[in-house]
């Protein structure tokens, strides 16, 4: 699988679900970010929850 250059990779938990395939993410330093699922997940249908690992 190839990755981006530049990219960083970090875990956290789905805190909330938002339109259009965002979501607020709280990582495990405390930060929250708002998020997308990728086109891959997209296309399968694949379903995130509130509380979901990331």
């Amino acid at each position: 699988m190839a990755s981006k250059d530049g990219a960083i990779e970090m875990e956290g938990t789905v805190s909330e679900a938002l339109p259009n395939a965002m979501f607020r993410v709280e990582l495990t330093n405390g930060h929250k970010v708002l998020a997308h699922i990728s086109g891959k997940m997209r296309k399968n249908y694949i379903r995130i929850l509130t509380a979901d690992r990331v």
